[in-house]
């Protein structure tokens, strides 16, 4: 493998300045718990990377300075024009280093290197995306009112934000909250996934060359109880979050209890219903080439196939064949489909769920770690069969390249099913009927739906219904969530505003 640990403490071809410091009130400085995060490469079972590792009293550290830039400094009452400079100034930094960032994620992932560079190159492209949003964005707005002269409409930043980002796409979700917190004038702490921190240095190396004033944004690597403790931090306005349903009502629970605001984005049990008029094979084509992606592990995967008790059958024979194509291999094997799943951890979750599924529906390909490779967290692509939707594979997130297929009688079973599911993040319709399409993603509960395959695209609002979150982001909508809307009823307009 060519994501080797260097002296450094670093993968191969990424060049992080301080990787043993945190970033806090515009310094770099030693964690003090003077401990160290180690990376284990899913691919070699060995240490790839190592960074500082931020305890409690970082944490609170991180919060008094970002607290300190909001209250006293000079960013939240910068013009939104110098803000949007600024912060395309850290996209200036940040352009160069998108092979440094594809080679830090599949060091620390396993992503396979054929998808991260475009992958990356796409994040950036919505980062400045999201820039054009705010220079369009009003801030204040005139409107109609009885009660005075003059009415305002002013959104103001919401304040200091906790910014938590999980381990499957570490840069791009990361760098999405941040940007958007930095366009509308907060400070933001970042706390990446202890599986997945490099990213998050690149992106504090960016503000630091882009002159963003001490204490605007602030990183902390850290584990679950120093994360725990962050969001309990009073001196933070909201939090986002993207992650698992479980640290998600957590979060919720305790921005509740001091009426913090909060945007969780969070697990999915998506559908993808199959009609008649599309071929079966096209369909299996696209389903196992769906289930691989990324090893299965996307939040908004269509892990759930719904498809007429007539064709179930033929179906589930095409997409076993088209699975036992895959080619599974390391990160940087150009012939690999897929790669390893993250982390020990998952792919002992993973292999938790198989082995229930053996129990309550039929395994019809894969389901077993691959022989030919003795190391790394590698697991089959899986096909289950004749699944009952109440069971536990079809109503968990797996968050692995397993796929369960489910027969129903007819289209309204087909809607049924798929809305019968605490989650709602995603959806799909396998047809070449765009109004049949329509039709049936209009009465599907979910935050997106394509058709004919996982679509997403992070300049337009994503987000869940249910279990699957609070509040969107992406597109122009991504960025109230961290404005607060104030009502101003004056006795004539101001000069300026």
């Amino acid at each position: 493998m060519s994501s080797t640990l260097l002296p450094t403490g670093l993968p191969t071809g990424v060049a992080i300045a301080h990787p043993d410091r945190l970033y806090i009130g515009g310094h770099w400085i030693p964690a003090q718990s003077g401990r160290q995060i180690e990376v284990v490469s899913p691919d070699t079972e060995q240490v790839v990377a190592r960074v500082a590792e931020a305890d409690e009293a970082d944490m609170d550290a991180a919060v008094a300075a970002a607290r300190d830039a909001f209250d006293r400094g000079p960013w939240p009452t910068t013009s939104p024009a110098e803000r949007i400079a600024a912060f395309r100034r850290m996209l200036d930094h940040l352009r160069p280093r998108a092979d440094e960032l594809a080679r830090a994620w599949t060091a620390q992932i396993g992503g396979l290197a054929s998808f991260a560079g475009p992958m990356h190159q796409g994040a950036l492209m919505a980062l400045d995306g999201i820039a054009g949003f705010a220079e369009r964005f009003a801030i204040v707005e005139q409107r109609e009112t009885h009660a005075a002269a003059a009415a305002l409409v002013v959104h103001e930043p919401v304040g200091v934000v906790a910014a938590i980002a999980p381990w499957n796409g570490p840069f791009g979700i990361m760098a999405n909250k941040v940007a958007y917190a930095l366009l509308t004038g907060c400070t933001v702490v970042m706390k990446p996934s202890p599986e997945t921190p490099l990213e998050a240095y690149i992106i504090a190396e960016a503000a630091e060359a882009a002159g963003l004033p001490p204490g605007v944004v602030n990183l902390v690597p850290g584990h679950r109880e120093a994360a725990d403790h962050l969001v309990n931090n009073p001196g933070i306005d909201k939090v986002t979050f993207t992650g698992s349903t479980l640290a998600g009502k957590r979060i919720g629970q305790v921005c509740a209890g001091r009426v913090a605001r909060c945007t969780l984005e969070l697990g999915g049990k998506s559908a993808a219903i199959v009609r008649d008029d599309f071929a079966i094979e096209e369909a299996a084509r696209l389903l196992a080439g769906t289930i691989t992606m990324m090893s299965g592990q996307v939040c908004a995967m269509l892990s759930r196939v719904i498809v007429p008790r007539a064709r179930h059958d033929a179906l589930a024979e095409a997409i076993a064949a088209e699975m036992r194509k895959v080619v599974i291999g390391h990160s940087d094997d150009p012939a690999a489909r897929l790669g390893p799943v993250a982390m020990q951890r998952q792919l002992e979750r993973i292999e938790g769920y198989i082995a229930q599924g053996r129990a309550s529906a039929d395994l019809v390909t894969g389901g077993s770690r691959p022989a030919h490779l003795e190391r790394g967290y590698f697991i089959e692509p899986t096909l289950f069969a004749n699944v009952d939707n109440a069971s536990t594979i079809a109503q968990e997130e797996i968050f692995g390249p397993v796929l369960s297929l489910i027969p129903v009688a007819d289209e309204e079973e087909a809607i049924a099913v798929a809305n019968a599911s605490a989650y709602g993040l995603n959806g799909s319709v396998l047809t070449h009927d765009a109004e049949a399409a329509y039709r049936i993603g209009r009465r599907i509960r979910t935050g997106g739906f394509g058709q004919n395959g996982l679509r997403m695209d992070f300049g337009l609002p994503f987000g869940g219904f249910k279990q699957s979150g609070i509040g969107r982001e992406g597109g122009p909508e991504g960025l109230m969530p961290y404005l607060e809307t104030k009502t101003m009823l004056l006795d004539g307009l101001p000069s300026t505003w």
